[in-house]
């Protein structure tokens, strides 16, 4: 048998074992599948958007918003410290900052130009978290770093925080508005300011 025979029967065989070899599939973690998730409704609201109206994009995006983010563990981590002393005003900054965080994902996310979202499928673990790297990818081409850090809450995963570039927190920003605010009128200066952003933000 010639060489060139050996080499093409070689070939053959390995062509085959390919073909027979089972498939293996990466899943993606579960900390993965909750962005996955929001950005399909994200991006299906988007695609609605003018239709919809503020109104309308604000309660399509509600359900998907507090299934994904856990705003309870948010609202405590950008206040910080202060936390503990506000009593039963605890409950009337989680509901501001869940209507606040509402309003600025149907403010921010009003349209569709073309855009995608980019999910990898490997999350980087981080302590007791997982890190869920992402793109927002403009009509232009370019892409918007987004990484979400994601927490176990219960049976379930929920977003904690969001990196712009991979780096610029929007919990430690949200704490340093936060603590400003709360220095010059208290808990209650903040549910409003809260409050008053969701309704500006129409």
């Amino acid at each position: 048998m010639t060489k060139r025979r050996q080499f093409l029967r070689g070939l053959a065989v390995l062509t085959s074992l390919a073909v027979l070899a089972p498939r293996i599939v990466v899943a993606a973690s579960p900390a993965t599948n909750v962005v996955k998730a929001f950005y399909d409704a994200l991006l299906a609201t988007m695609k609605d958007g003018p239709k919809l109206g503020f109104a309308g994009r604000r309660d399509k995006l509600a359900p998907a918003v507090a299934l994904a983010f856990d705003l309870p563990q948010m609202t405590r981590l950008a206040v910080g410290p202060r936390w503990q002393s506000l009593g039963p005003q605890q409950n009337d900054l989680i509901a501001a900052f869940a209507a606040y965080t509402i309003a600025t994902y149907a403010n921010r996310f009003a349209d569709y130009s073309g855009e995608r979202f980019e999910v990898d499928t490997d999350a980087t673990p981080s302590n007791d978290a997982m890190v869920v790297h992402s793109k927002l990818i403009k009509k232009s081409g370019d892409p918007v770093q987004l990484d979400y850090l994601v927490k176990q809450s219960g049976a379930s995963w929920k977003i904690v925080d969001v990196y712009l570039s991979g780096t610029v927190s929007e919990l430690a920003t949200r704490r340093s508005e936060f603590s400003s605010i709360l220095n010059r009128g208290g808990a209650q200066a903040l549910i409003d300011e809260l409050r008053r952003k969701s309704v500006e933000q129409h």
